[in-house]
């Protein structure tokens, strides 16, 4: 039986020490792109020691972390295997892949996650592709991520975001019927 991935948003938003109020990726304000030059923050500060700023600038906007899933159950009870849907949150632009209402987003979704550092290694339906993860394991980020090409539009254009290929949640119906393996994402 297939049921809804429980987000822990709760446990998140509890243990974050990151500002809720923070907008998403916005180059610029004090956040320099590998394409400005200098040392890139990514490569010379840890994950917990990120400004709230430059946190949310390592978010590529991909839309991936928006989408739904579903989790099946075993046979015990305890939660199973994750599987990736092209339904997206009510919430999402799927044009600009990010969240129309960030702010407020848990006033409209209280299951919305909000990434930690601490947070990372236990969320493992973060793609392979996300640079909070790729930083974790210790990987740089890719030619094509935001920061290090100065623009935010070059995740679109390189194919890794959700941005044409994901359905508004009120219109999508069951969501069993949107399964999907994205390798190319």
């Amino acid at each position: 039986m297939v049921s809804w991935l429980k987000r822990r948003a709760r446990q998140v938003k509890a243990a974050s020490h990151q500002d809720q109020d923070t907008p998403p990726a916005v180059l610029g304000r004090g956040v320099r792109s590998l394409a400005e030059g200098g040392a890139p923050f990514w490569r010379t500060t840890p994950l917990a020691a990120l400004s709230p700023e430059q946190w949310e600038a390592l978010c590529d906007g991909c839309g991936k972390c928006c989408l739904l899933k579903l989790q099946d159950d075993d046979e015990d009870g305890q939660p199973g295997e994750v599987h990736a849907t092209n339904v997206a949150c009510r919430l999402l632009d799927r044009h600009s892949c990010r969240c129309s209402d960030y702010a407020e987003r848990w006033d409209s979704v209280p299951d919305c996650v909000q990434l930690f550092p601490a947070a990372i290694r236990r969320t493992p339906w973060l793609p392979p592709t996300c640079a909070y993860r790729l930083l974790d394991e210790g990987h740089d980020l890719p030619e094509w991520h935001p920061l290090v090409t100065g623009d935010p539009e070059s995740i679109h254009r390189a194919g890794k975001s959700v941005r044409g290929r994901c359905i508004d949640e009120r219109k999508a119906g069951p969501l069993d019927h949107h399964l999907v393996d994205w390798d190319d994402l």
